[in-house]
């Protein structure tokens, strides 16, 4: 195992205000993005990126770069979306040229552009993204062996779940411990791709999760309250957490938030280089209430370290705003003719931006009141400067705002207030994003040699082992008066104001009394400085080769479909819905089951039915879980492959079982099919970030019998730790005492729209949202069967037994040619009563074919 490191403060940075701040506020590394020059992005234009509206131009690198490590920061460059094959020139193009302007490391998503980017240069480190969605060790081993030396571990995680993956791996791990949390595991949420054919896995969230849902159970609509925001959580807070993780041996701690602005950066980034270094020290977390209330106000959504702390599903997600909501400062007890009483928590004063929250009663629009505050008014009479010092927590004010600026008639009694905005705020924090010197400096070593008669030498050397040494022009003279001393040079070669550099330890070589005027000892410091700094500015030396055409000739290159009959497999989730399934004789069952422990019955009754079987893994594993591996595998059966740790596992194992890889591996592109495949699959099923015509040309590019599309199912939008059954339907914290309503209960989430989307939970209490309407193929099934593709999938949620049996024998006819196009669509219509959808299958007119496959070619 590895030694235990220092652990690395990460800031996100959106532009150059922000990279300034995270510099001055003491940040070890920070994250961006890269927008490729013209021409050299990907298919619609965008950079590599998950935040399409920030990042920096590729002609800018290298001098972000120097800046960067001439002050001892590292700069990782996001490359962290799925890359579709039509893009990987530009990928190849891109990622060469990050190698070569000098970036510290890559953050990918993408299995195969990871392997593909370690081949390209393998002295450049590569990161696997949160949205890999690593949440075991295992998980860990699949990133390494597409060339990650280190992971971003899932948001999900416990301390303990990070302790026992940090005691079962050496590869580096990085975790989130502040910023916005996502209700889906990154890299599973599909949601996007859904309601508005753009996906979050490209860099194109929509946040649908930020938009209001009604709950219905059981068919019923079920009153909540103030909470209309069921799949909105809190920010994640984990300050108090880091003297764990620092025990704990995690290698960076990372703050989540490119769209941010510079105040977020350098408050953030503040708070946690000095959490790091006190508990590096062994000192107690010394932040102060002022200090919280910042990290509070500069932006929040309510802080809490969530599942960081463990499960408790009654705090993740309050559901009473989406929104930036800052401080608490009071409550609201009544309205006046000119303003509003409030009961103040938290001491305001006039110039603070204030809201009231009504928990959008009557506002479906989600208008809130509010403004800036114009003064306080006590028994009749405003408050002066003199009184204004008296405001404490506790009293009863009347607050008044400008001239239309609050309509009484939309505040209630009992309404909090916050404190959306604070000035005072920035004036604190101005020192660190617009310093002139550097303010956060790193320590250097400094090394003075003068002997009489020799010119007088300083060597500076830097954290990271790098050392220049400068010799001044004349020999050091014999001293007529006070002699060079150790005391005396320590004072001199501290004088290191105006750099980036503060004096560490000082050691020297004197021989004889020598003397050195101080101009020249100043001179001998400032010329070493410089030169250091030069010596870190410069960027590494890398070979830098193409490697596209290499992966791709090593593709075994799909031999022309001989004719076959194209087989159908259905997928059912509850018992009722396997007898519909197994009456209809498809020509496989996959049971994707709540309970685990009714699957060996019913994997009896399908083998014995003569049908093949197989059993769906979970989408996530974490450590405590890794025991369903043996279980599913000791059920003799095929296994649905959803999770990149069990791929892993499996794979070490050795397994015998028949794998099929599930859309949430995420392969988007010939290379990580290949590459996933290779660990043992016999077929795949692409992401739902492709479309139908993408589908296609994969089947043209790794051989269609390696695919098993989905014809008919319903879109997995959110995949999520959060549990909206536990939240709602209980009072319970976890499983442990929320009663398991999910076993007794059907509960669905109504959107805007009026469509209804069914939830779910697996046998680890994680709930998948499904998108109301089933997602059909019918109009691109000719053309996969065109491209070699003989493997098709039906999947079912909340379907009835009948519509089960309906589906499947409207495709079943379908593919024997007793019905066309049109009419297995209508057919399909029939059975639903939202209607369906063509979903993320949707191709677009201006699309266009992809001519003789040119990245083969």
């Amino acid at each position: 195992m590895a030694a235990v490191r220092k652990p690395e403060v990460m800031s996100p940075v959106g532009g150059e205000a922000q990279l300034r701040a995270a510099v001055e506020a003491g940040a070890d590394a920070v994250f961006f993005g890269v927008n490729p020059a013209r021409g050299e992005g990907r298919a619609d234009g965008a950079g590599f990126h998950a935040r399409a509206k920030v990042g920096f131009d590729l002609e800018a690198l290298p001098d972000i770069m120097g800046g960067l490590h001439a002050r001892g920061v590292l700069g990782f460059v996001t490359f962290n979306v799925l890359v579709f094959d039509r893009e990987l020139r530009q990928a190849e193009r891109q990622l060469m040229a990050l190698a070569e302007a000098g970036v510290d490391a890559l953050i990918v998503q993408d299995h195969g552009v990871a392997r593909l980017a370690h081949e390209i240069c393998p002295d450049l480190p590569i990161h696997g993204s949160t949205q890999m969605s690593i949440t075991s060790a295992e998980g860990a081993e699949l990133a390494r062996r597409f060339g990650a030396s280190r992971v971003v571990l899932g948001r999900e995680l416990s301390l303990r779940d990070i302790e026992r993956i940090k005691n079962a791996t050496d590869i580096e791990l990085e975790t989130f411990v502040h910023g916005a949390l996502c209700v889906s595991y990154s890299g599973q949420c599909f949601s996007s791709e859904a309601w508005g054919g753009r996906s979050a896995n490209r860099g194109q969230c929509a946040q649908a999760c930020r938009l209001p849902y009604e709950l219905f159970v059981d068919g019923e609509h079920r009153d909540l309250g103030d909470a209309r925001y069921l799949l909105s959580p809190g920010d994640l807070y984990a300050l108090h957490q880091v003297p764990d993780l620092v025990r704990i041996g995690v290698d960076c701690l990372k703050i989540e938030g490119r769209y941010k602005d510079a105040e977020f950066v350098a408050l953030t980034t503040a708070a946690y280089r000095r959490a790091v270094d006190e508990a590096w020290a062994g000192l107690p977390l010394s932040v102060t209430a002022q200090e919280e209330r910042d990290l509070e106000q500069v932006y929040s959504r309510g802080l809490g370290p969530h599942f960081m702390a463990g499960t408790n599903h009654q705090t993740v997600v309050r559901g009473r705003a989406p929104r930036h909501r800052g401080v608490r400062v009071g409550t609201v007890r009544g309205v006046t003719e000119r303003g509003v009483l409030v009961e103040l928590s938290e001491v305001v004063k006039p110039g603070d931006g204030l809201v009231f929250d009504p928990a959008n009663w009557r506002t479906p629009e989600g208008r809130e009141e509010g403004g800036f505050l114009y003064g306080l008014w006590q028994d009749g009479r405003q408050l002066d400067d003199a009184a204004l010092s008296g405001v404490r927590a506790g009293g009863l004010y009347e607050l008044r705002f400008g001239r239309g600026a609050v309509d009484g008639r939309r505040v209630r009694e009992g309404d909090p207030v916050w404190r959306t905005q604070d000035p005072t705020l920035a004036v604190r924090v101005k020192p660190l994003v617009e310093a002139a010197d550097p303010l956060h400096t790193r320590p250097v070593d400094a090394h003075f040699v003068g002997h009489v008669g020799q010119p007088p030498a300083l060597t500076l050397t830097d954290g990271q082992g790098r050392s220049v040494t400068v010799t001044l022009p004349e020999p050091l003279s014999e001293a007529r008066n006070r002699a060079l001393d150790e005391a005396g040079l320590r004072e001199q070669l501290g004088k290191l104001g105006g750099t980036p550099y503060h004096l560490g330890t000082l050691s020297t070589d004197l021989q004889g009394a020598g003397f050195l005027p101080v101009s020249a000892l100043n001179a001998l410091r400032r010329e070493a400085a410089a030169a250091l700094t030069d010596a870190r500015a410069a960027a590494p030396e890398r070979t830098v080769t193409p490697r596209l055409d290499d992966a791709l000739a090593a593709l075994t290159r799909p031999q022309a479909p001989a004719p076959a009959q194209v087989r159908l497999h259905a997928l059912v989730r509850t018992p009722e819905q396997l007898d519909a399934a197994l009456a209809a004789r498809p020509d496989s069952v996959t049971l994707d089951y709540l309970e685990l422990y009714g699957l060996k019955p019913s994997v009896e009754r399908v083998r014995a039915a003569g049908i093949p079987v197989r059993v769906a893994s979970p989408r996530i594993l974490k450590p405590t879980e890794q025991n369903l591996q043996k279980f599913l595998e000791s059920l003799d059966a095929g296994i649905l492959v959803r999770s990149g740790g069990l791929l892993e596992g499996l794979h070490e194992a050795g397994t015998t079982a028949e794998l099929t890889g599930d859309f949430s591996l995420n392969a988007a592109n010939v290379l990580t099919t290949r590459a996933l495949l290779d660990l043992g699959l016999t077929r795949l099923t692409p992401t739902f970030d492709l479309n139908a015509q993408q589908i296609t040309e994969l089947a043209g590019l790794v051989g269609g019998a390696a695919l098993e599309p989905v014809a008919y199912g319903h879109l997995p939008v959110f995949h999520t730790e959060h549990c909206v059954f536990c939240r709602f339907l209980s009072s319970g914290t976890d499983y442990t005492n929320c009663g398991h309503p999910c076993e007794s209960h059907r509960v669905a989430l109504r959107d805007e729209r009026g469509r209804a989307h069914p939830v779910m939970a697996d046998v680890g209490c994680r709930n998948t949202v499904f998108e109301g309407r089933p997602q059909v193929a019918a109009a691109h099934l000719r053309d996969w069967q065109a491209a070699g593709i003989r493997d098709l999938r039906v999947e079912f949620v909340h379907e009835t037994p009948e519509q089960v049996r309906e589906v499947i024998a409207a495709h079943r006819a379908y593919l024997q040619g007793d019905l066309t196009t049109a009419q297995l669509q209508a057919a399909l219509d029939d059975q639903v009563d939202q209607g369906t959808t063509e979903g993320s299958l949707f191709v677009p007119n201006d699309f266009g074919l992809l001519d003789a496959l040119p990245i083969l070619s």
